[in-house]
């Protein structure tokens, strides 16, 4: 049961973050903290990560690229409106998130003493 919940509550962040990112800037709810765009990539990418992680424990690798996939996939959809620009810049910060998450991963995945 934890792990459907896992599951269902990854998949509904990813399409979260897939709505959100393709919204008007006017449909967007107002920011309470006003961080730096790289960084929002950054950290939401983490996030994104780390819930994946806690859905597919064993499948960090293919979790990390199908996640590089998905942020790709949001830039490049954000080209093709008029109302958002996709940015190579906003990829390579969410590539930033999602390679932190998952070297945590592998060296407490292949390092017992690291969990302790």
């Amino acid at each position: 049961m934890v792990s459907f919940l896992f599951k269902a509550a990854f998949w509904l962040l990813c399409t979260l973050i897939a709505v959100l990112s393709l919204l008007t800037t006017d449909q967007l709810p107002p920011q309470t903290l006003h961080i730096w765009d790289k960084a929002q990539h950054a950290v939401g990418f983490m996030l994104l990560s780390a819930a994946g992680l806690a859905a597919y424990p064993r499948r960090y690798r293919s979790l990390g690229w199908g996640l590089l996939a998905f942020g790709a996939a949001i830039e490049l959809a954000q080209s093709f409106t008029t109302w958002r620009q996709g940015d190579g810049w906003d990829w390579i910060a969410d590539a930033v998130g999602i390679a932190l998450v998952m070297l945590l991963a592998q060296r407490f995945a292949h390092n017992p003493a690291a969990r302790e």
